[in-house]
């Protein structure tokens, strides 16, 4: 990603942008113009809860434990007051120095928590980079050397370029941890300890996950001080606006039953789960024989070629991508019609995070997931999770169960 491979430093003035935009009054109106004007160019409107809730006491340099499902609007709602304090408290750049840290457990999120802070930042005199595994780490080195406000950055390749003397964190102000439990599940809570013990103490931490159990607020609580507790809808996945399908058939039918589904054009950008990469590399060949433009996304996959599958996939020229779970959490694409679970998931919590990819930012979507003899348990979890059953083929939308033909 050449556009991560070096320190991004803004100095535009928004002041020079004609027509002026102007947005609603709200919590957004704390903001600094320069932040504001950025809003008005991406669009935004009406803030989204967990920035109703969390950008005033961020603001006021408060530390957070934030509970919010993905796509509610979670990366704003940390990154506004963030760029706003950094702004205001202007300092000089040392090398390998960055003034805020914010950590992600994949590449993918990392990725697009910087695309965020490139766009909210705009014309701002700050800078930040995005440092991750899986590719050559000369150019990373390269802009950490230059110096950066931000690094963005996975746990693994972090500590690693700590190790060589390349990052140093002793002018932390601002530490930001994002999808805790994605960290806790991938096994990153020795790293983040690792980190914290190089952080100074004297700093706003703020913690972000999907779900928070007992262990994780007590985890939590060794790292804040103090915080504003925020929840957004806590106890039920935030799938409302999504019209949910299970289908159930045969094992060896998947592949006729998806190319099927593939037939109707109302399905315009689809994102595939497969539980094992070799399957996710299958299933594309198979709809490519169909002439259905596809590509995979999964671990396997070097992160140059993840990063053009991706590219591609929201520029249209893919109409569907297929994915493992590395691509659950944090894929942010927009107009996302359908999500459909070529495999259910084995983690209930996952399926949630799986169908969250469609019916972002107050549109609707449509989840479809099959489902064969050996996934029945899979099932009811979801069911339990769900805190209700897939209704039998009698009962209409919201959520459906459709039979295949005997």
């Amino acid at each position: 990603m050449k556009k991560y491979a070096r320190a991004i430093r803004t100095r535009k003035d928004c002041s020079a942008l004609q027509p002026k935009l102007q947005l609603p009054k709200s919590v957004f109106a704390a903001l600094i113009p320069e932040i504001q004007q950025a809003l008005a160019m991406e669009g935004y409107v009406t803030p989204t809860p967990i920035q109703e809730e969390c950008i005033p006491h961020l603001l006021k340099g408060r530390d957070m434990l934030g509970n919010a499902q993905t796509g509610t609007g979670k990366t704003a709602a940390f990154a506004l007051p963030l760029l706003q304090r950094l702004s205001n408290n202007y300092r000089r750049l040392q090398k390998g120095t960055p003034r805020a840290l914010i950590l992600a457990p994949t590449r993918e999120l990392a990725s697009q928590i910087g695309e965020s802070i490139q766009a909210y930042g705009r014309f701002l005199h700050l800078s930040h980079t995005v440092i991750f595994g899986g590719v050559n780490q000369s150019r990373q080195v390269k802009a950490l050397n230059l110096g950066v406000d931000i690094v963005v950055a996975t746990p693994g390749r972090l500590l690693d370029l700590m190790q060589q003397e390349f990052v140093h964190l002793s002018e932390v102000e601002v530490f930001i941890l994002d999808e805790m439990d994605r960290m806790l599940d991938m096994g990153f809570i020795p790293d983040i300890k690792r980190v914290l013990s190089q952080i100074p103490a004297k700093r706003q931490t703020l913690f972000f996950s999907a779900t928070i159990a007992p262990k994780m607020v007590k985890l939590a609580n060794t790292m804040v001080r103090n915080p504003v507790r925020v929840d957004i809808a806590p106890d039920r996945p935030a799938v409302e606006r999504i019209v949910q399908k299970v289908v159930f058939v045969e094992k060896k039918k998947k592949d006729d039953l998806l190319i099927s589904l593939l037939d109707d054009p109302k399905i315009n950008k689809a994102l595939i789960f497969t539980q094992m990469k070799h399957t996710a590399n299958r299933v594309v060949k198979k709809l490519c024989a169909k002439g259905i433009h596809g590509t995979a996304i999964h671990g396997n996959k070097s992160q140059s070629l993840r990063t053009k599958a991706l590219t591609g996939f929201k520029r249209g020229s893919f109409r569907v991508l297929v994915a493992t779970d590395v691509a659950a959490r944090g894929l942010d694409v927009d107009d996302i019609t359908h999500v459909i679970n070529y495999d259910l998931p084995v983690e209930a919590n996952t399926y949630v995070h799986r169908i969250g990819r469609t019916a972002r930012a107050g549109a609707n979507g449509d989840a479809i997931s099959f489902c064969c003899t050996e996934d029945r348990c899979h099932l009811r979890e979801i069911e339990r999770l769900l805190g209700r059953p897939f209704p039998s083929e009698r009962t209409t939308p919201p959520i459906i169960a459709m039979r295949t033909p005997d």
